[in-house]
């Protein structure tokens, strides 16, 4: 069923709004315009959604455990969030976590990017697919599945890689410790992709999933824009892979860098590998040029 931001916004009933605008401001990403009224109008209802998903995910599977005599803890509710580069599914992904940590049937969530599955750079260049850094095979997907499976699982704690975007790269020895949660929200561009033959994907282990959509033409000038302000910002730390961008050229050039990435990369991948993937979601928000989500689609079955 699809509905508008109106009809959607009804569907928040008298949950509270937990966040201030500074609470806000740490969780968008760079150049992200989320308000608290993007919060109250679509991510309230949604979190009262999950809720009652996580609700009655629990009480089938504690069902099913009376059945087999077993007494364990039950496994973690795992949300995938997906869709392009400079979309804001990172935004929505650390919302979600925000939200649904304030319901007390599950006050411990985790959340975890696949670009920590990213094979380092040294791999990518040994195998010459740096420059299809983000797509399908640029990610260790077997470790991706193998973590969330284990996580499925019961494991109570696990050790992942860390991925730094200051350095472009895998951070060696460094790692994310996730303790088992109640809820672990997955964030990837690639989440919902569909298995390899005779295997499994990530997404055979959602509970629910989100795909974050909008015109192509729409992320892109996002895209750009970020890249504009992250010039100015995060890359001219010494330290960042992109430190050139904001030393050595001049922004016209910059940007006909940026615009070469995105049309040979980022939307290559996006009309490939990441839009093929959006009718496998649960639930489709439906951004309109200025960000804000302007329709929502839900699978009820």
């Amino acid at each position: 069923m699809e509905l508008d931001r109106q009809a959607w916004a009804q569907l928040r009933d008298t949950t509270p709004l937990p966040l201030t605008e500074a609470e806000l401001e740490g969780l968008r990403g760079t150049t992200d315009p989320t308000s608290l009224d993007d919060v109250r109008d679509i991510y309230l209802p949604l979190s009262r959604l999950l809720n009652l998903y996580v609700r009655a995910t629990r009480q089938r599977h504690g069902a099913v455990r009376d059945f087999l005599g077993e007494d364990d803890q039950p496994a973690p509710f795992i949300i995938g969030v997906a869709g392009s580069v400079a979309v804001g599914k990172s935004t929505t992904a650390r919302l979600l976590r925000t939200l649904l940590a304030q319901w007390p049937d599950h006050p411990n969530v985790e959340l975890v990017s696949t670009d920590n599955f990213l094979y380092p750079n040294a791999v990518l260049e040994e195998r010459g697919t740096m420059n299809r850094k983000g797509f399908p095979e640029s990610y260790d997907r077997r470790a991706l599945v193998r973590f969330v499976s284990e996580m499925k699982a019961g494991a109570a704690r696990l050790e992942i890689p860390v991925y730094s975007h200051l350095a472009y790269d895998i951070v060696p020895g460094r790692t994310q410790t996730v303790h088992r949660p109640d809820i672990l929200i997955v964030e990837g561009i690639n989440v919902l992709q569909p298995p390899l033959p005779g295997r499994l994907a990530v997404a055979d282990f959602f509970d629910f999933s989100i795909y974050v959509d909008a015109k192509v033409e729409h992320i892109r000038s996002w895209y750009l824009d970020r890249f504009l302000e992250l010039r100015r910002t995060a890359f001219s730390d010494p330290r960042s892979y992109f430190h050139a961008m904001a030393t050595s050229i001049g922004e016209e050039e910059a940007v006909g860098f940026a615009t070469g990435v995105w049309r040979t990369i980022n939307e290559v991948n996006l009309v490939e590998n990441i839009l093929p993937t959006r009718g496998r979601a649960t639930l489709v928000l439906y951004k309109g040029g200025d960000h804000a989500v302007r329709r929502v689609r839900l699978r009820k079955t």
